[in-house]
């Protein structure tokens, strides 16, 4: 019997091609959406890597390009009617727009919002992003909240959430099934309207995808400070930006904050004695973790796995309806991402 079906991911990349062709192949696959301007010199070559998914009536993308400077398409050179809106977010590099309205950059950790239909110009530095890309018809109260949005960031506590989203997305979509597609398109559209019109109402429609982001971010917070003896409730709080009681709500399931701290610096102390390279003495591994008695970390050691930290050591315990996803296959390489931003049309 067959497994089941996972989200297709389809790679352009540049790197294959001869240098003299490369940025003009790289150009080619935009075409549908920007203008980019030619290098002062293309023989030398031009790096580009692109992978899309299709996720019905979005599109999401992660992409790593040289520096290069875009505008948007002129009306009369348009061949597409293409006015999707693009959440952009920069995992490294700096981007700066130039609108009719206004001017502004974004950088590593902060979505921008462009929209295709609109006249803008401006430059990427050497950088890798995550793009969502949403067309106009894809919700009537996410077009609302776009439409005020476009050409900004997203840079406030609610609105950074959605970098955490747009991470934890492109971290999942190598694993999502088919099946999961609407389930997955109903939690960005909670997330788009929660992040950008931050309503009580839409923040509690997407109280499970925010909690789940917070959650993944005071992981990350925890992981980055687990040998740090001030890493506290109030420090995590104060970093993720929430009320005290949001923080022990959050943390109720895994029994507080307190003891999700605790457990984090328990699995990375039962990494390091099950590491025949690292023949520290046991204390020192628990002292790195915080724990200043032996007997204590003992303790809680066997109260989290049932075995002891010695046990370890010795190797006794190891202790919303959607379009179908277009079948891209059929295209060209180069031709692919056009195909998929014309299809978001419907």
């Amino acid at each position: 019997m067959s497994g089941p079906l996972h989200l297709p991911a389809y790679e352009l990349t540049t790197h294959d091609l001869p240098p003299g062709h490369q940025f003009e192949a790289w150009r080619n696959n935009f075409a549908s959406m920007l203008e980019f301007d030619e290098p002062d010199d293309v023989t030398v070559g031009f790096g580009g890597k692109q992978v899309i998914w299709d996720l019905g009536c979005l599109a999401f993308s992660r992409i790593k390009t040289d520096a290069l400077g875009f505008s948007s398409l002129p009306g009369h050179t348009r061949r597409d009617p293409l006015d999707h809106w693009t959440l952009t977010m920069l995992l490294y590099g700096n981007v700066n727009t130039i609108a009719p309205a206004r001017t502004f950059e974004g950088g590593a950790g902060v979505v921008q919002v462009h929209s295709l239909g609109r006249t803008f110009e401006g430059s990427v530095t050497d950088s890798e992003m995550l793009m969502l890309f949403v067309p106009r018809d894809f919700s009537y109260e996410v077009t609302n909240a776009l439409s005020a949005a476009e050409f900004s960031t997203l840079d406030t506590g609610i609105g950074r959430l959605f970098s955490d989203f747009m991470i934890g997305l492109a971290k999942r979509l190598p694993t999502v099934e088919e099946a999961d597609l609407p389930a997955l398109v109903a939690a960005t559209r909670a997330m788009i309207l929660a992040c950008v019109s931050p309503t009580a109402d839409h923040l509690d429609e997407a109280r499970e995808p925010i909690a789940t982001a917070l959650i993944e971010k005071a992981h990350r917070i925890i992981q980055a400070r687990l040998f740090d003896p001030t890493l506290r409730a109030e420090t995590l709080r104060r970093e993720l930006g929430v009320s005290r009681s949001r923080l022990y709500r959050l943390f109720e399931p895994f029994g507080g904050v307190t003891h999700y701290i605790q457990h984090r610096r328990l699995l990375d102390a039962h990494s390091a004695l099950a590491d025949p390279n690292d023949q520290r003495r046991i204390i020192e591994i628990a002292e790195q973790r915080c724990f200043n008695d032996g007997t204590e970390f003992s303790r809680a050691f066997r109260r989290e796995f049932g075995c002891s930290p010695t046990d370890v050591r010795s190797g006794q315990s190891a202790g919303l309806p959607y379009r179908p996803a277009a079948d891209l296959k059929a295209y060209a390489p180069a031709e692919r991402f056009g195909v998929l931003l014309r299809r978001l049309h419907g």
